[in-house]
């Protein structure tokens, strides 16, 4: 499962071939979830403020996710995303 971002501890990773719909995982500390793409639905648990700054990067680079996606089903390389800052 190929990290795409990493930011104040949040690991961010996206599996080549992966379920529908599209989505990436998260990680922090001992918490997981996975965060659909499109309409930011959560599955799993997270801390709040880890999660609200999950939320906020995924509304500043959704497109590029999607994008990540796209390349992920066709098991091409990934690449990174600018982290939150």
């Amino acid at each position: 499962m190929p990290q795409i971002s990493e930011f104040y501890g949040i690991l961010i990773w996206m599996n080549y071939n992966d379920h529908m719909p599209p989505h990436f995982h998260a990680w922090y500390g001992e918490y997981r979830c996975t965060i659909n793409i499109n309409d930011g639905v959560v599955k799993g648990e997270m801390p709040d403020r880890a999660l609200r700054m999950i939320l906020e990067w995924l509304d500043l680079h959704r497109d590029e996710l999607t994008a990540k996606w796209m390349l992920a089903q066709s098991g091409a390389p990934l690449g990174r995303i600018e982290p939150l800052k």
